[in-house]
């Protein structure tokens, strides 16, 4: 059985093995025990609440309690750009015109941009090919908006999801090859791995500050930026069924999308109820739906075919189990599919 869960400190040797099936261009998931270690450690912190929210970085593994095998990962920073520059590419226009040639331009251009500083962020979703089947990454990446809507004091009004961008087969980012190597002087794998550990100062010290025309970037560098990396493109379209969407930044070394949201009109906040265990009745087969305790420092959540009746919820001992809750306690549900809720 799978359960959705607050990560543990005696999970970091687990969460390594998953880190090293990532592959590159996600920077905050880097097989490095180090900052790995550091991350589990703020984590359990966050969920411990001895940090302030600011700092906190809410990570959650999918855990299949049969093996004990962590079957995925995924994660919420509470706030990025405050201790370290958060930089992204604006995608802008420039107009040139002359009235005497008859002659109107209009240029797209990138602008090094320090714009979502402060946001929260939704990050290192990853799931283990070997369960990638049924709704298992749709329930992963899905969890943390339910999360959010339980504890949406700690969160800030803006959510962003940088998304993985286009690569070639070959692990090449075509952006990349286009525009950075010609600053940076590396290969696209080192610049990442650099910006996983955090340094991240040779940014600005070594970017363009003023706009870049995207004409003058080669074909293959403008075809890719704002699309994704093909194993992406599903996360990209639960996080649109969410309510996020593209506004228009970019990242500074792939070009892939970052998707915005306001978490007020999250759909997780506009259509999670709230229910009280039943741990007499007997569950009914129903449309899939997430499941989650109310705990902050030990938050578990389950997908079960369960319809929420007057304000309680049939839950099989089972279930009660992976969910650390019992008869009579809360529990948040939101359908797990878009335009299939129940309401109560």
């Amino acid at each position: 059985m799978l359960v959705v869960r607050a990560i543990h400190s005696s999970d970091l040797d687990a969460l390594i093995d998953l880190a090293r099936q990532v592959g590159s261009g996600m920077t905050t998931l880097k097989p490095d025990r180090k900052m790995l270690g550091d991350r589990v450690s703020v984590a359990v912190a966050s969920f411990a609440e001895t940090i302030p929210p600011e700092q906190r970085d809410y990570m959650f593994v999918m855990e299949d309690t049969t093996s004990g095998r962590l079957a995925g990962v995924c994660a919420i920073k509470g706030a990025v750009g405050l201790d370290e520059p958060f930089y992204n590419y604006r995608i802008g226009t420039l107009v040139h015109s002359s009235r005497e040639l008859d002659v109107f331009t209009r240029m797209d251009t990138l602008y090094l941009s320090n714009d979502l500083t402060g946001a929260t962020e939704l990050c290192s979703l990853f799931l283990h090919p070997d369960y990638r089947s049924g709704n298992n990454g749709k329930w992963l990446s899905k969890s943390r908006f339910l999360f959010i809507a339980q504890f949406p004091h700690l969160f800030t009004a803006k959510l962003i999801a940088e998304m993985r961008g286009y690569q070639l087969d070959d692990g090449s980012s075509p952006f990349y090859e286009g525009l950075g190597r010609h600053f940076f002087k590396m290969d696209f794998n080192h610049v990442d791995h650099l910006t996983a550990m955090g340094k991240k100062s040779f940014i600005a010290e070594l970017m363009p500050r003023q706009p870049l025309y995207v004409a003058y970037l080669p074909e293959s560098a403008q075809e890719v930026i704002g699309k994704v990396h093909l194993s992406t493109a599903p996360a990209r379209r639960l996080l649109e069924q969410e309510g996020m969407h593209f506004e228009g930044y970019v990242d500074i070394f792939d070009a892939g999308p970052v998707l915005q949201a306001r978490v007020s009109e999250l759909r997780a906040m506009r259509d999670s109820t709230v229910a009280t265990v039943d741990a007499g009745a007997t569950p009914t087969d129903t449309d899939p739906l997430l499941v989650s305790n109310t705990k902050l420092n030990d938050f578990r959540m389950i997908v079960a075919h369960a319809n929420p009746v007057s304000g309680k919820l049939a839950l099989t001992p089972d279930e009660q189990a992976l969910l650390h809750c019992q008869g009579g306690d809360t529990v948040r549900t939101l359908s797990l599919n878009v335009r299939k809720n129940v309401h109560v």
